[in-house]
């Protein structure tokens, strides 16, 4: 089989080469340069690169760089910043992924007579005894990447491979330093690859729109604070709200962007029963009732039922869901998830992706 393997400078796609290699593949490694702006952190450096192509050397297979910088900022950097200025929080890794790395990647791999795309994700793609696709979560539970990866369906499924999804993050390291490859010992990236540590989120974004202040009061409306950018304040967040010390913990319940005003309150004051999920995808066929749902790439699956928006739950059209809104309703209440996080479904044995959205 012919394999492109997108190779971001980490160990994981190193070892996934690797491995494609030894298992006879005819592979050829790319890296993306997405983002042309200053970068220290992440997976768009100089040096990160330099790693993957010094890597493809050491294992004797082409390596190939694809500019998709316009595609970057255009479906990742630019609806960033307009959600920022929404008082939304997104989640750009996830919009890469949708739109650059599962799509432009996989669109140039058709065009070059590849058979299949390869990552260094930990994830696994089985097929059921019914014969559809399943995305299920990686063999390492710290390491399991499958949240980041919920928007795959069945035709993007069947041509992309996940080489290092079956093995522990330690074995990856392990196999990588026995042939001495120079990412063995590599820190994985954390980081928002276009926010610089340096820079932050808040000069990010007051280089691109206009901030603003907003004052912070409390659930009877009156004022407590004030922060200096509302655009940057996130529901749930606790820190950096300018209030004073001493007295009990309180946490943002509410961001109005066009009043400008940020409402606090107790941890308790964030209990909610549910939220609606928008632009809902399926890895298969869509699917109703009881699920885990997962709200962070590293959170702890929370139970509940799901069904359309516009209908009730236990209702004859219950298992009638298409791409679109849905309702998510808790087993118990549940501390409330910022607009623009994606919400992740899972079956309940919690091992395989369902589907998921964006959070409202």
């Amino acid at each position: 089989m012919k394999v492109m393997c997108a190779m971001s400078g980490g160990v994981d796609s190193s070892v996934a080469a690797l491995l494609l290699k030894r298992d006879g593949h005819e592979v050829v490694g790319v890296t993306m340069k997405l983002w042309g702006g200053d970068s220290d952190s992440g997976c768009c450096s100089v040096s990160d690169v330099d790693d993957a192509r010094r890597v493809a050397q050491q294992l004797d297979i082409d390596h190939l760089v694809f500019n998709f910088g316009d595609d970057f900022n255009e479906h990742v950097v630019d609806p960033y910043v307009e959600a920022h200025a929404r008082g939304v929080t997104p989640n750009p890794c996830i919009e890469c992924n949708r739109s650059v790395k599962f799509a432009r990647l996989a669109e140039r791999a058709d065009l070059l007579g590849f058979d299949a795309v390869a990552t260094g994700h930990h994830a696994r793609v089985v097929r059921t005894q019914e014969g559809q696709l399943a995305l299920q979560r990686g063999a390492d539970p710290d390491k399991d990447q499958s949240y980041v990866l919920h928007m795959l369906n069945q035709s993007q499924l069947a041509h992309t491979v996940f080489p290092v999804g079956g093995m522990q993050k330690s074995a990856v390291r392990e196999l990588a330093g026995e042939i001495g490859l120079r990412t063995a010992d590599k820190p994985d990236s954390q980081d928002v690859c276009f926010i610089t540590s340096s820079e932050g989120r808040e000069r990010f974004l007051g280089d691109r729109i206009k901030l603003n202040p907003a004052k912070v009061v409390d659930l009877e409306g009156r004022r407590v604070g004030d922060v200096a950018s509302v655009e940057v304040v996130t529901v749930g967040q606790r820190k950096g709200l300018g209030l004073p010390g001493g007295g009990p913990k309180r946490y943002v319940v509410d961001v109005d962007i066009e009043s400008k005003i940020v409402t606090v309150g107790a941890e308790e004051a964030l209990a909610d029963s549910g939220l609606s999920v928008g632009g809902v995808t399926w890895v298969g066929q869509p699917v109703a009732g009881r699920v885990l749902v997962q709200c962070s790439a590293h959170g702890v699956p929370r139970a509940a039922t799901i069904a359309p928006d516009h209908v009730d739950p236990d209702g004859p059209d219950s298992a009638i869901i298409d791409s679109g809104l849905i309702r998510v309703v808790w087993d118990a209440p549940e501390r409330r998830i910022a607009p623009g996080q994606s919400i992740v479904f899972y079956d309940p044995t919690n091992t395989a992706v369902l589907g998921g959205g964006i959070g409202r």
